[in-house]
């Protein structure tokens, strides 16, 4: 039998209130290129999420992260793949559909 793999949620307004109390969490936007016209979270690094596996390297192992798209689905599977490799990671449970903090 295989294990399921869960991955933690985080709600937008906690992983907006991290970010105001500069807790050290970094997000990761997920989303493709085009969807960032939309707004996307001050500070967050921007990798596709195709791209992840090909881009782990770029982050610190020692850094925690959430990761965040439209609206939960992909950032589940980049958390996934992240959590796969030792990293410290959660997503965003709905997405950028459910953010009401500051975007730029």
């Amino acid at each position: 039998m295989t294990e399921e793999k869960r991955i933690e949620e985080v709600q937008p307004a906690d992983v907006q209130q991290e970010l105001e109390n500069n807790s050290g969490v970094q997000v990761i936007d997920v989303r493709e290129d085009e969807e960032l016209d939309e707004g996307r979270i001050p500070e967050s690094v921007h990798i596709p999420v195709g791209d992840i596996s090909a881009r782990m390297n770029e982050l610190d192992p020692n850094q925690s992260y959430v990761t965040v798209c439209r609206s939960g689905k992909r950032s589940a599977r980049a958390a996934e793949a992240l959590q796969d490799h030792g990293f410290t990671v959660r997503s965003m449970a709905g997405g950028m559909n459910e953010w009401t903090g500051k975007t730029e």
